[in-house]
C-alpha cells in the first residue's frame, strides 16, 4: 500500500483510530520545525494551533479591509452632499477637486470637458482642448483603467508634475454619451496598478458626471 492508499482507507474507516488508541498515543514524529519527535497528539494541536494563527490573520485582514471601505464610504457620501449642494459649473469643478485633493489625498489629478462650448467658458481650465487620441481612448473604457504608464498623449495634463508621475487612473464621465474624463496620478507607481479593483473610482465619476451634467450643453 502506498500513502495515498493508507490515508484514504484512514478516511473511509474512522473507526480505526478507536479500536487502536492506545498504539496511535504511542506513536511519535518529527516536530514540525525539526530538533526532535513529538506524539501525535500534539502534532494535531500545533496543526491546530497554526490554522488558528492563520484564520486570526485573516480575520483581522477582513477587518482591516472593512474599516478602509467604511473610510471611503463617508468620504463618498460626504462628496455626494457637497456636489448636491453646488449650483453653477463653477461650484461643481471647485468641489471635486477640493474633496479628491484634501479628503481623497489624490496629489495631481486633471479635469477635461467636451461637451458645451469652450468660448462661452474660457474661464475654466477644464475646457482646454484634448487630443483626439484622448477622447477615443476615454469612450472606449467601460470602466476606470489605471496603469503605471499615462494613456495615449495624456500626460500633458499633469503639467510641471508629469516626469514625477508613476501611476495614472482614468474615469470617463458620462451622461448617456461620454463629456469628460478625470485624471488621477500619482508619484507612487502602486497607487494605481493594472487589475486594482475600480468600484470606488467607478462611483467617483457617477457622482461627478452627475453633477457636471446639468450645466452643460446638450450632446
Amino acid at each position: 500500500m502506498n500513502s495515498e492508499e493508507i490515508a484514504k482507507y484512514l478516511q473511509q474507516h474512522p473507526e480505526f483510530f478507536e479500536q487502536h488508541a492506545e498504539m496511535i498515543a504511542g506513536i511519535n514524529i518529527p516536530h514540525p520545525h525539526g530538533g526532535r519527535t513529538i506524539p501525535i497528539s500534539e502534532r494535531q494541536i500545533l496543526t491546530l494551533r497554526e490554522k488558528n494563527k492563520h484564520l486570526d490573520a485573516k480575520l483581522r485582514e477582513i477587518i482591516q479591509f472593512g474599516e478602509e471601505n467604511d473610510i471611503v464610504s463617508e468620504k463618498l457620501h460626504k462628496i455626494s452632499l457637497a456636489l448636491m449642494r453646488a449650483r453653477d459649473l463653477g461650484a461643481v469643478l471647485q468641489t471635486a477637486m477640493l474633496h479628491l485633493q484634501e479628503y481623497f489625498l489624490v496629489p495631481h489629478l486633471a479635469i477635461r470637458l467636451w461637451r458645451g462650448e469652450p468660448n462661452a467658458n474660457h474661464e475654466y481650465r477644464e475646457f482646454a482642448p484634448v487630443s483626439e487620441a484622448t477622447r477615443n481612448f476615454v469612450a472606449a473604457l467601460t470602466a476606470p483603467s489605471c496603469s503605471t504608464e499615462p494613456a495615449a498623449d495624456s500626460i500633458s495634463l499633469f503639467g510641471d508634475a508629469a516626469p514625477l508621475l508613476g501611476s495614472y487612473a482614468y474615469i470617463p464621465l458620462r451622461d448617456g454619451d461620454t463629456f469628460g474624463l478625470l485624471a488621477l496620478a500619482s508619484e507612487e507607481s502602486h497607487r494605481y496598478l493594472a487589475g486594482m479593483g475600480t468600484v470606488y473610482l467607478s462611483r467617483l465619476g457617477d457622482l461627478i458626471g452627475c453633477a457636471l451634467a446639468p450645466h452643460l450643453a446638450p450632446a
